[in-house]
Parts: structure tokens; sequence; C-alpha cells
């Protein structure tokens, strides 16, 4: 039979051979018995050989996808690892029946791989859950998803610039219920030309949200180039100052760096507002060949690893006490 003119496949095509697949839309909420191990850390050296498996979970995940955001999930390992291992009140087995914890929000949600693989090893969900990352049916899409209840993740995100008036709104809501809690929001520092993250900024000094701290991962790199050549964002501490936040800098690839400054922000006598933090990072940090700048120009922002190069990365980073997933 002749086809006409025109013709749209897609429906028939779906009917014929897709009709089985779950879209990640449509999954039942994730099984509120699938729980990991807790595990604690005692020492930044526990705490180093931590944010190195994530880093090797990081680079195997995205090499079984073959697609995602390499160079950011590498470079904020140690970001995520102090935050969750250290730093943040949390309850892994209670996330959605336990009101009495910190919040986190990623708003730069394309290095959400980093994020999964820091869950897995708290204890959120098993660590064999981290082998499905962008598969069509998984639970672990290539930006954070909320539909599903995956524990750990609140909101979605990746629609960058969004996630601070996320964060603001969740802070303003914890003091309006007497809660002693801290609101922690991630954000990359390219995100920053996003004008919503401006007017976030604005109410959150608006209305005292002292218990709000920003960690913006500065690695002055985003996909199209440098941050600067691209809208350069500087001044950059000055802008968050004019703001009404309460500016800190640190290594943001030195976990006990980081634990200090929170520690700071945390001790603030007579805090009146929020804290952000701009942690400097290394794009990729961890795997020299996936570090920086490019010789041709590029970037690892965006470009999942070869299995050649996670051979490579994964010599490099060498095996830890805690084993692959």
């Amino acid at each position: 039979m002749p086809v006409p003119l025109g013709f749209n496949w897609t429906p028939y095509y779906f009917k014929k051979h897709l009709q089985h697949i779950i879209m990640a839309k449509d999954l039942k909420p994730y099984p509120s018995g699938r729980k990991g191990e807790i595990i604690s850390l005692d020492t930044v050296d526990e705490l180093k050989e931590m944010a190195c498996q994530v880093r090797r979970d990081v680079v195997r995940m995205l090499t079984r996808a073959a697609s995602g955001h390499t160079g950011g999930s590498l470079g904020m390992a140690d970001v995520f690892t102090a935050l969750y291992f250290r730093i943040m009140r949390h309850d892994p087995h209670g996330f959605w029946e336990n009101p009495d914890q910190d919040m986190l929000f990623l708003s730069n949600g394309h290095i959400v791989p980093v994020w999964y693989s820091v869950l897995a090893r708290s204890g959120y969900f098993p660590t064999e859950e981290l082998d499905s990352l962008r598969q069509i049916d998984s639970y672990l899409q290539g930006h954070p998803t909320s539909d599903a209840r995956l524990p750990g993740i609140r909101i979605a995100s990746g629609s960058l610039g969004q996630g601070l008036s996320a964060a603001v709104g969740a802070a303003l809501g914890v003091k309006m219920d007497n809660r002693d809690a801290d609101v922690f929001c991630l954000m990359g520092d390219g995100e920053c030309q996003e004008g919503q993250i401006w007017e976030a900024a604005m109410s959150a000094t608006h209305y005292g949200l002292d218990n709000l701290i920003g960690i913006v991962d500065y690695n002055k790199l985003q996909i199209d180039g440098e941050v600067c050549d691209v809208m350069c964002v500087e001044p950059f501490g000055d802008k968050w100052k004019a703001f009404g936040w309460d500016v800190y800098h640190c290594d943001g690839n030195d976990i006990d760096a980081l634990v200090s400054t929170v520690e700071e922000i945390r001790s603030r006598e007579q805090a009146v507002g929020p804290a952000v933090i701009l942690a400097s990072t290394v794009m990729g940090k961890g795997v020299p060949f996936f570090e920086g700048v490019m010789p041709d120009k590029s970037n690892w922002h965006g470009k999942p690893p070869s299995a050649d190069h996670c051979e490579k990365a994964l010599a490099i980073l060498g095996e830890t006490s805690f084993g692959d997933y």
C-alpha cells in the first residue's frame, strides 16, 4: 500500500516497537523498602578516599551511559562528599518522613551524576542503581527528576538559573515553621549569567534568610568556553555583596577548607541574611586529561568518557576500600 505524502510514522512506530518502554515520568514511586547502606566517615582522609570513589562512580556511570557531563561532576566531588558525609544534618532512610533535616537544591542539574553517587554512597538508595544512569526506564535521569520520588531529590532541575528561587522558598518555609535547618543551593558560575539568580538573591536578603547557604562551582568555565568570554560575571564576589549576601571564598577541591568555611558561616554572630561560598574548583578534577581547557580550547563540560578514557581514568584514580558498585 502506498504511503501518503507527509505520513507521520511516529504513532505507528511507537505502538509497534516502543510501547513496552516505561518513560521516566511514568515510573511508579521509588520503592520505599529499597535503601542503601549508611556509613560514617570520621576523618578527612576517609572523606578524601570517598571523593575518589565518587569520581570513579562518575566516570563509570557516564561511560556506560555514553552521554552526560563529566567536567562539573568530577570538579564538585569534594563539595558533595563534604556536604553529605560531614556538613549536612540529614536522614537517608527517612528522607520523605523526617522534616528536621538540612535541605539541598542542585540548580546546575546537569552535574547530577556526582549527586547520585553521593546519595547512593550515603545510603539513600543502593549503589547498584548507579548502573542505570540515563537509561530510558531509570530513576536516575540525566537531570534530576522528582515525579518518581527518588530519595534525596526534591525538585526537578537543570533549567539553569532556577534552583536558587526554589531554595529561597524552602528556606523561607523553614523559618515560617520555626525549624532549625539550613538550606544549601549549589550553582554554577556560568548560570549566574541568568537574571533569575539575581532576583532570587535579592529575595533572600529581603526575607533575611540567614539559614540559606549558596555554594557556587567557581571553575570559570561553561560549555561554550570561559565564563568571562561568554558573559563576564566579574567582579563576582562584589555582586553578591551588593545584593546583601555575606561572601566567602575557599578551595572547592579542599574538603577541610570547605568544612571550615561552612562552620564559619554557621557561627556568624547576629547574622541577618544569606551567605554564599565561591568555591574555586577545577573542571574535571582528579583526572588530568579531563581537567580545565583542552589544547583545542574545548572542555569536558558536556562530553562523556570513551571506554579508553574510562580505563585510563580509573587507573589514575586507583581503587578504594569502598569498592565499585
